[in-house]
């Protein structure tokens, strides 16, 4: 446990935001499984905010939208 103010404060700031960012990681992981089966934007949408947010990085966004559509088009043909 901390001792000191200031650790005390980053040990709760540093839960507000752990929670967050799985908030928003595991809504990432929900939007690409239902863009699966059906529509994309919506989980366009979502990586990309929460890129600008910084909870992923943008080239971690960039492949996880290349990697959905590519899989789209897979199934789109087959």
């Amino acid at each position: 446990m901390p001792n000191l103010a200031s650790a005390k404060k980053r040990l709760r700031q540093n839960a507000k935001r752990q929670l967050r960012n799985q908030i928003a990681k595991t809504r990432i992981k929900t939007e690409v499984k239902k863009a699966i089966a059906g529509e994309i934007n919506l989980a366009v949408s979502v990586i990309d905010r929460a890129a600008s947010k910084g909870i992923i990085h943008k080239n971690a966004a960039a492949r996880k939208k290349s990697r959905l559509a590519k899989r789209l088009a897979a199934a789109a043909t087959a």
